[in-house]
């Protein structure tokens, strides 16, 4: 049928109002689970130093003459470590017309703009946090930045025949990455035996969306058994029981896709120097400026009490 004549239709009209939904949808990822995960501290300098210590190796000949006189034990020095503290910021500038103008979805573009901007800014801090990269000094022309996770573990490492880790546990220099292999169950384990051979107890394992899925698939030292009754299908490892203690399976989006960090959550720590803040910046015409900073570093209370799993394919 046809639409009967001089019928004055939507096709028609002019002033017909805008149907725009008050609500904006946005499904990029804000989790950040290394920075919500570690513990948090105070920094005092742009550089963060700490210290670590050992216990010297146990032996099974201590064994003293009787009514001998003692013998002093040898003492060793504490190891005293840094790490630089790095500047992260964003910055949001909103015209006055566009604060001024009827708008869907929020009422205030800076605000709306600085919700985004703190998000985006946690982003990134994970994923520097999480990185392999070494720390740098900085100085007038260059900014500091802080040795991240992978710089720092060289002692519980499974890696690539030609991948190299990190010269020392200083954060001085990032691993060398070698020729990418599959994910394998013997790797976790081997790496899990040999942190908790060095006094580690790690809770976490941290690993992209591809290598979760190769985790997925480890089967233990069981077979899994679904009754038939059961519509679900269970395909996922959120918990890995080893010989040395349960560790939560963590997938993150923003950490290296070709490693798994095997970590002792409460070995590693985020410590500011300033807290994330917003500042207004100066007004230079009609425009409105912030700023929101963030100065911090990582901590790695002790690298031995984590490892890696490195050289993983991702595709």
């Amino acid at each position: 049928m046809a639409q009967p004549t001089n019928s004055f239709s939507t096709y028609d009209a002019n002033g017909i109002r805008e149907d725009l939904s008050d609500v904006i949808y946005n499904v990029d990822p804000t989790e950040t689970p290394a920075l919500s995960g570690m513990s948090k501290n105070k920094a005092s300098n742009t550089l963060h130093e700490w210290q670590t210590d050992s216990l010297a190796a146990a032996s099974d000949g201590n064994a003293v003459i009787e009514g001998d006189d003692a013998t002093t034990d040898a003492s060793t020095a504490t190891v005293r470590l840094t790490n630089q503290c790095q500047i992260s910021d964003k910055v949001a500038r909103v015209t006055g017309t566009q604060e001024a103008v009827n708008k869907a979805g929020r009422n205030k573009e800076m605000s709306y703009q600085l919700v985004k901007r703190g998000l985006e800014l946690k982003r990134d801090m994970e994923k520097s946090l999480t990185a392999n990269k070494a720390k740098v000094a900085g100085n007038d022309s260059t900014a500091r930045v802080l040795a991240g996770m992978e710089a720092w573990i060289t002692t519980n490492a499974d890696k690539a025949s030609d991948g190299t880790n990190p010269t020392a546990a200083d954060g001085t220099d990032p691993r060398n990455d070698g020729t990418q292999r599959v994910f394998k169950e013997s790797q976790l384990k081997t790496v899990l035996a040999a942190c908790w051979d060095n006094g580690g107890k790690p809770d976490c394992v941290m690993v992209g969306s591809f290598n979760k899925q190769k985790l997925s698939a480890f089967t233990g030292g069981s077979t899994r058994h679904d009754k038939s009754e059961d519509k679900r299908v269970v395909a996922a490892v959120d918990v890995y029981v080893s010989d040395f203690g349960e560790v939560k399976v963590v997938p993150n989006r923003f950490s290296r896709s070709r490693s798994a960090l095997v970590l002792q959550k409460d070995m590693w720590c985020c410590s500011y120097l300033r807290n994330m803040a917003t500042h207004d910046l100066a007004k230079t015409g009609d425009t409105e400026r912030k700023q929101l900073i963030c100065e911090y570093t990582l901590e790695a209370k002790n690298e031995k009490a984590s490892g890696i799993v490195a050289d993983l394919t991702t595709a």
